[in-house]
């Protein structure tokens, strides 16, 4: 089906000619996506086998329209100092995984359009997105046109339009519905946790604890989940990868997360995993990293 392909294209106003950097892995919905947009479009495709830095792998100064990165993949890319040959593009797309507030201060650097996707398994493609940079960010995500957006009991996302075959799709996605074009992505249903009849958003607090931890001179990766607790049914918990915290660092981390967090909010435990566990397209998997995490403190 290359409606999906097609919407996008008429969105970016991609067309015969245009030079996409295909540097997803194509064995995964988002790599096989910009095939499909470059099939569609006859658009000119450079492809190249997934790398931290795409543009390490690309042909020596080639230049590009338009592409499409992993959050990991923009930061590598800005890190080797190509800011001028992304900013020679017409627009990216991030998806795949959350932007972290460090990257997205050099994401608003950049003069080339840049958005975060939101998409599904079931639409193929995005649905919506969410201009990161420039006079037209956006703290919301916006439908794509002919897409019918609404909720579900649970204030969760639903999806209708020629891309679901006119089906109502619902997801596990609680979001705040701002008009019937407009929503704000609270988090994942599944990443709700309930402490002590309080629902906490995971997502929401990974935030505050990202920004803690580059404060602190510790910026890596963590996230928050629930964890058995027989007072609480599930208690608040941060896991860190790599070698824990000295426990001075880790008391002001608690404190910095109890100054800008909800009672509720401020895990009660600081997990350190090693090495956090992916999934095969690359990314976090969290049950397997709480499943692993044992109880190092």
């Amino acid at each position: 089906d290359q409606r999906p392909a097609a919407r996008t294209g008429d969105y970016f106003d991609l067309g015969p000619g245009d030079r996409a950097l295909v540097c997803l892995n194509c064995d995964f919905i988002g790599g096989k996506m910009m095939l499909v947009r470059g099939l569609e479009r006859a658009m000119h495709l450079t492809i190249v086998e997934p790398h931290a830095d795409p543009f390490a792998e690309a042909p020596a100064g080639a230049e590009f329209d338009f592409a499409a990165f992993v959050p990991l993949q923009l930061r590598a890319v800005l890190a080797a100092g190509r800011a001028e040959q992304l900013n020679n593009m017409r627009a990216i797309l991030v998806g795949g995984a959350g932007v972290e507030p460090s990257l997205l201060t050099e994401i608003q650097q950049l003069t080339v359009p840049v958005y975060l996707t939101y998409g599904m398994t079931e639409t193929a493609s995005h649905v919506a997105l969410r201009r990161l940079n420039g006079p037209e960010a956006s703290l919301h995500y916006r439908g794509l046109p002919g897409l019918h957006l609404g909720q579900d009991e649970r204030g969760c996302l639903t999806v209708r339009g020629d891309v679901t075959d006119d089906q109502l799709i619902v997801t596990n996605d609680r979001i705040r519905l701002i008009d019937k074009h407009t929503f704000d992505w609270l988090g994942r249903v599944d990443f709700t946790i309930n402490s002590g009849g309080v629902k906490v958003q995971a997502e929401k607090v990974e935030l505050v604890l990202d920004v803690a931890l580059a404060e602190l001179g510790q910026a890596r990766r963590a996230f928050v989940a629930g964890r058995p607790d027989e007072r609480l049914g599930e208690a608040v918990t941060a896991y860190v990868e790599g070698a824990p915290l000295a426990a001075a660092d880790e008391q002001n981390l608690l404190a910095l997360l109890a100054e800008r967090l909800d009672k509720y909010e401020v895990p009660k435990a600081v997990l350190y995993v090693p090495t956090f566990r992916s999934t095969a397209s690359g990314k976090l998997d969290r049950a397997a990293t709480v499943g692993g995490a044992g109880g190092q403190k």
